[in-house]
């Protein structure tokens, strides 16, 4: 059975076909990158943290976890999603941990939705074009 898996995996990680370029690799990465951000923003209790850090400015750990119902262990862990995702910045001062916004990334994610809303408007746009034409079409 050891030789057929060999036999079927270059690298015994790999399938035969599926090796990937580099860039294929770091297109991936960005595009894991790109999604963690997503499903942190997906979260109402992470996307009402960010809003409490956008009200606030900065917020040490301890702030934040009274503004929920639920545990600091799970929100904690909130927090840690955030961090991964490159949404919030952590600093240790003495014994706190003071949350931030990272602006870079959300600036990142408003050019991505900039983006989105100018080519869903161009999209619409030709549809109306195209919906008039067919209008003056029957009218005639």
């Amino acid at each position: 059975m050891h030789n057929m898996h060999k036999r079927f995996f270059i690298d015994n990680s790999q399938p035969l076909g599926f090796h990937k370029s580099t860039l294929d690799l770091i297109k991936q990465m960005l595009y894991n990158i790109a999604m963690d951000m997503f499903v942190a923003l997906a979260d109402p209790t992470r996307r009402h943290i960010l809003e409490l850090l956008a009200s606030n400015g900065e917020l040490p750990a301890t702030a934040i976890y009274e503004q929920f119902p639920v545990s600091p262990q799970a929100v904690s862990q909130h927090l840690k999603v955030l961090r991964e995702a490159h949404l919030v910045e952590m600093e240790k001062r003495a014994q706190k941990r003071v949350y931030r916004l990272n602006p870079q990334t959300l600036s990142q994610f408003e050019a991505w939705a900039q983006q989105m809303q100018q080519t869903w408007s161009e999209r619409f746009d030709a549809l109306d074009t195209v919906l008039e034409r067919e209008k003056k079409k029957k009218g005639e």
